[in-house]
């Protein structure tokens, strides 16, 4: 497992590497992975270079509500959260003088294979003659 302070490559390691794991997370997390998990809805990591770190996405408008057109925050705590659990991942990093930013997906499980069962023949009967 890797540090949260190491560097690798000259690119400083944001959380250690979890496998998934079964810990349930809070109401808040499952409200930020349900955002991250929209494919409309693009999910951003921006690390500044002060450390600072800010997970957001962009709200487009909504004319029936009159709000968007603008940057929303999730709650950094609850993100980091779940990338620690692995329930979320961080994509190839875009490098910035003052920033480096990562898109923000969810991690995908492959299907569980749905198990073969033999055929089981019947025996033939035997005559009686």
């Amino acid at each position: 497992m890797q540090s949260t302070s190491g560097t690798q490559g000259g690119l400083t390691m944001l959380l250690p590497y979890r496998s998934r794991s079964s810990t349930p997370v809070g109401s808040t997390a499952v409200d930020v992975l349900r955002v991250v998990s929209d494919p409309r809805t693009p999910v951003f990591l921006t690390v500044h270079a002060d450390g600072r770190r800010r997970y957001s996405y962009w709200q487009p408008f909504d004319p029936d509500t009159g709000r968007g057109s603008c940057y929303v925050a999730l709650p950094t705590a609850d993100c980091d959260a779940l990338h620690f659990a692995a329930r979320i991942s961080l994509g190839e990093p875009v490098v910035d003088p003052a920033r480096t930013t990562y898109r923000v997906r969810p991690v995908r499980t492959p299907a569980a294979p749905i198990p073969v069962r033999p055929v089981r023949t019947v025996p033939q009967r035997a005559r009686v003659a």
